[in-house]
C-alpha cells in the first residue's frame, strides 16, 4: 500500500476507496479491472458497457468453433463477481452521460472500447454490393446486434477474402466448414440457415506479401487443410523465398513463419482430390473491383518485396490479372472510432496517449483519463496481450494518484443519474440470466447456446420476460 493510502483519509485507504470507471467490458476492460483489484488499495471499479452483455471481442470476435479461446470468460466472471467490482450493462459514454459528467463522478476513467471499425482497401469499386468488411461477417455469425440484420449473398460460387491474418482464416473456415460441425457451437441460427444453403465452391485468400510475412498462426492455417471436401491450393512458386525472407525466419517477430511455410509446402504438394478449392495467393493485391449493380470480378496486381529483413514492404510490379468473384470480404485490419469527449488520432484510429495516459496535446495529459487495449495500441496481439497492456495503464494511473486524490462519489452518483433518467441498467446478475436463457434456447436446438441478437430481447431475458419472437 502506498504511503498516501496509509492515511485513513487518503484515497485508496479503507473507507475512502479509489473509484475508477472502466469503459468497455472486453478483455482490455476486464484486465484493467483485475489490475485495479490487485493493486493493494481500497478500490471500487465500475465496468461500463454499452451493450447488455459483457466480454466484447471474446463474445463477438472469437470464431464459434474455437470454444477454448472463449474459456477466458471464466476469469472475467471471477473479476465481475468481486464485491468491489460492479457491471453496468446497457450504459454508454456519450449516450447516457458525457465525458465531463463521468470525470466528475470518478477519480479516474480507463477507456477500453476496442476497435470496431474496419480498414478499407481504398480502391475503385469498393462500394459495390457483395463487398463487405470481415468484421461485419464475423459479427453476423457471432450475434453482434449491429450486424444481425445484415445480408451476405452466399448463393455466389466464388468468394475472395483479402487479408493474411487469423480473422481472414476464420472467414474461410466458417464458409467451408460442414454445417453439421457448426451446429454444435453457439453460432447464430440465422448464420447456420444461410450457410446450410450456401453455394460457395471456390474461396480465394489473397495477400500482398509472402508466406513469411503472413500473420496467421500454424493452428489456424493447418485447419484449412482439414476441411472435408475442400482442397487447399498453393502455387509452389509463391513459396520460393527471397534472401531477406529467409533471414526473417530467424527473427523474433516471425515465430510462426517457419511452421507456416512447412504447412504451405505440404498443401502445394497434395494431389488434386476435392471438387471445392481454397486458393492461397501470395504477392497479390486487389487494385480495382468491377461490377454493375454488384461485384463480378476484381483486378489483382502482382507485388514484390523490397526493403531489409524485418521491414519488407510490398511494391507493385505492374503485372495484372483478373479474377471473377461475386463476394469479397476485406480483412485488412480494424481501427478504433472516436470516443466522445476524448482526442482522437484519425491516422492510427487510436486515442493519443503516453504509456496509457490520454494526451490532449503533446506533453499535456488529460487528467484522470487513461486507455488500454486496441483503442490504445491498435488492433494487434491476442486476447492475453491485453493483460500486460492494462497492467501498464493501471501502473500509470496509480503513479498519478496524488494528483487525482479529491472526493468523488463514484457509482452512487452514476446510479442516481441513471435512475433519475429512468434508464434500464443491466447488472452482472442480469447478464447471468441472459446467459442462462441463451443456454436454454441452445438446448432446444441441440447447441451450446443460441444468442440473443437484439438488445430488446437481451433486456427482456434479463428481466425473465422473454419476448415471444425471441424464443423462436
Amino acid at each position: 500500500m502506498t504511503a498516501q493510502a496509509a492515511s485513513t483519509n487518503a484515497v485508496g485507504a479503507p473507507g475512502e476507496p479509489l473509484r475508477v470507471a472502466v469503459v468497455g467490458s472486453g478483455p482490455g476492460g476486464f484486465y484493467a479491472a483485475e489490475a485495479l483489484l490487485e493493486c493493494g488499495l481500497a478500490v471500487e471499479v465500475d465496468l461500463i458497457e454499452r451493450l447488455p452483455v459483457p466480454y466484447g471481442l471474446v463474445r463477438f470476435g472469437v470464431a464459434p468453433d474455437h470454444a477454448k479461446l472463449k474459456s477466458v470468460t471464466a476469469v472475467f466472471d471471477g473479476i465481475a463477481r468481486d464485491p468491489r467490482c460492479r457491471f453496468f450493462g446497457n450504459v454508454a459514454l456519450g449516450r447516457e452521460f458525457t465525458a465531463e459528467q463521468l470525470a466528475a463522478m470518478y477519480h479516474a476513467v480507463v477507456v477500453a472500447v476496442g476497435a470496431d471499425a474496419d480498414r478499407k482497401l481504398g480502391i475503385e469499386g469498393e462500394h459495390l454490393a457483395g463487398v463487405h468488411a470481415a468484421g461485419d461477417f464475423v459479427g453476423w455469425y457471432n450475434g453482434k446486434p449491429e450486424c444481425a440484420g445484415m445480408d451476405f449473398d452466399l448463393s455466389q460460387e466464388v468468394v475472395v477474402v483479402v487479408g493474411q491474418g487469423n480473422v481472414a482464416i476464420d472467414l474461410c473456415r466458417i464458409l467451408a466448414k460442414p454445417v453439421e460441425d457448426l451446429r454444435r457451437t453457439d453460432i447464430t441460427q440465422h448464420a447456420l440457415d444461410a450457410l446450410a444453403a450456401s453455394r460457395v465452391r471456390e474461396i480465394h485468400l489473397v495477400g500482398r506479401r509472402g508466406p513469411v510475412q503472413a500473420r496467421f498462426t500454424p493452428k489456424e492455417l493447418r485447419e484449412l487443410g482439414a476441411l472435408p471436401g475442400w482442397q487447399p491450393v498453393v502455387d509452389p512458386a509463391s513459396l520460393v523465398l527471397n534472401e531477406e525472407s529467409r533471414q526473417e525466419l530467424a527473427l523474433a517477430g516471425f515465430v510462426h513463419a517457419a511452421k507456416n511455410c512447412e504447412i504451405l509446402q505440404a498443401f502445394a504438394a497434395r494431389p488434386r482430390e476435392a471438387e471445392r478449392t481454397l486458393h492461397l495467393h501470395f504477392y497479390q493485391a486487389p487494385v480495382a473491383l468491377q461490377g454493375g449493380s454488384r461485384l463480378h470480378s476484381l483486378t489483382l496486381e502482382t507485388q514484390k518485396l523490397a526493403g531489409p529483413a524485418g521491414d519488407q514492404r510490398a511494391v507493385p510490379t505492374g503485372e495484372r490479372s483478373s479474377l471473377r468473384a461475386g463476394l469479397l470480404f476485406r480483412s485488412v485490419g480494424y481501427r478504433g472510432c472516436a470516443v466522445p469527449g476524448l482526442p482522437f488520432d484519425t491516422r492510427t484510429g487510436t486515442v493519443p496517449h503516453q504509456d496509457g495516459r490520454v494526451m490532449k496535446a503533446p506533453g499535456h495529459a488529460m487528467k484522470g483519463w487513461y486507455v488500454t487495449g486496441w483503442i490504445k495500441r491498435g488492433p494487434t496481439g491476442v486476447i492475453g496481450s491485453n493483460r500486460l497492456d492494462s497492467v501498464e495503464t493501471v501502473a500509470r494511473l496509480l503513479e498519478d494518484l496524488p494528483a487525482l486524490a479529491r472526493p468523488k462519489p463514484g457509482r452512487t452518483a452514476l446510479l442516481a443519474m441513471l435512475n433519475a433518467a429512468g434508464h434500464r441498467v443491466v447488472t452482472f446478475d442480469d447478464w447471468l440470466a441472459i446467459e442462462r436463457a441463451e443456454q436454454e434456447r441452445g438446448r432446444a436446438l441441440n447447441k451450446v447456446a443460441e444468442k440473443f441478437v437484439r438488445v430488446p430481447d437481451m433486456l427482456a431475458a434479463a428481466a425473465g420476460q422473454l419476448a415471444e419472437h425471441a424464443q423462436a
